[in-house]
């Protein structure tokens, strides 16, 4: 069994309140530091720089050197998880990921499962979690069966999943077989990246928002509490983190039903409401606007200051609502910093 981590964050994810919540923001390693596109544009395409570990492991650590987050997160895809099952993988620059066969035509019997794709990613967590100090925790993550199970099923992202969705009413036992199948990669996936270093975990469920609430249940709750179940098996001390975005007032039912041991709040949610419906031991982590990061001025202290006295009386990670964006602006990252740790 991995060490147990001492650091700011874990206290919290373990349900202490800290006199200033401990940050990181999701999306931190990627495009809006200059380091980071140095990088890229030395090593090629972004799935090159995953699956290169000196250099994955160098994006990871690139933020926490120049803004000192309490965490560091993993530098990788959601999409390892269907490379791994089988699917092809590569990146359209300008357009995002493409995955083939679509699974909308395609069975899951016709894929060859490749688990050695994945052996690159736990190189990359052993090797950042040996640069890491003490006091600095590293997050590992997954994208949760639903969201995955978009992109497998259309090939590629959309804002609407209406192919996923619309093959989720008309052959619900096939979306589901599909939703277990990713749910037992993950299970192993997740389980490694502890084994190697990983001292909490976030299920990344970007597209949770587009269900109605029946499917909802179905296709985001039962899932994510199997793979959290799971893990509790194997890994009891290791926290959970779910991101369930655009759950909105599905998230006390989420917090409850999925056994999580954070719970991740999008920028569409009033932290204040977040504070009244969900379980007071529970930690959250948001909800920062990523806009409100971009714009800068007046609106983002008086957003920031919101969501601190909102969640002053609980187990808060100051966190975006989403991945932070590529023309965020440097130092707007640093004048967030400096009134947290004021």
């Amino acid at each position: 069994m991995p060490e147990i981590s001492h650091a700011p964050i874990m206290n919290v994810l373990n349900g202490e309140i800290a006199p200033r919540p401990p940050v990181w923001f999701m999306r931190q390693a990627g495009r809006y530091l200059p380091e980071y596109r140095a990088l890229r544009a030395e090593k090629g395409g972004f799935l090159d720089l995953v699956y290169d570990v000196k250099a994955a492991i160098e994006v990871t650590l690139q933020p926490l050197r120049r803004f000192d987050f309490d965490a560091a997160i993993l530098f990788s895809d959601i999409l390892v998880v269907p490379y791994a099952m089988g699917q092809h993988l590569w990146f359209e620059e300008g357009e995002g990921p493409r995955l083939s066969p679509k699974m909308l035509d395609a069975t899951l019997e016709s894929l060859q499962a490749a688990p050695e794709r994945l052996e690159p990613i736990f190189r990359t967590v052993t090797g950042v979690k040996a640069q890491l100090s003490p006091d600095k925790a590293l997050l590992g993550f997954a994208g949760s069966p639903w969201t995955v199970a978009t992109y497998m099923i259309a090939g590629q992202g959309s804002r609407e999943q209406a192919e996923a969705r619309r093959l989720a009413y008309r052959e619900p036992e096939r979306v589901t077989a599909l939703i277990n199948a990713i749910a037992e990669t993950t299970i192993g996936y997740l389980r490694a990246q502890i084994d190697a270093g990983a001292d909490a975990v976030q299920l990344f469920d970007s597209w949770a928002g587009s269900l109605s609430p029946r499917q909802f249940e179905q296709l985001v709750i039962a899932p994510n509490a199997k793979i959290v179940a799971a893990l509790k098996q194997s890994h009891p001390t290791t926290p959970v983190i779910g991101f369930p975005k655009g759950a909105g007032g599905k998230l006390a039912t989420y917090a409850r039903e999925t056994g999580v041991d954070a719970i991740g709040v999008d920028e569409t949610v009033d932290p204040e409401w977040a504070h009244a419906a969900l379980p007071r031991h529970l930690p959250v982590q948001g909800n920062l606007d990523p806009l409100a990061l971009v714009t800068g001025g007046p609106q983002l202290h008086d957003a920031v200051a919101r969501i601190l006295k909102a969640f002053a009386g609980r187990p808060h990670i100051f966190n975006l609502g989403h991945g932070i964006v590529p023309d965020t602006p440097l130092i707007h990252v640093q004048a967030v910093l400096a009134q947290i740790r004021a």
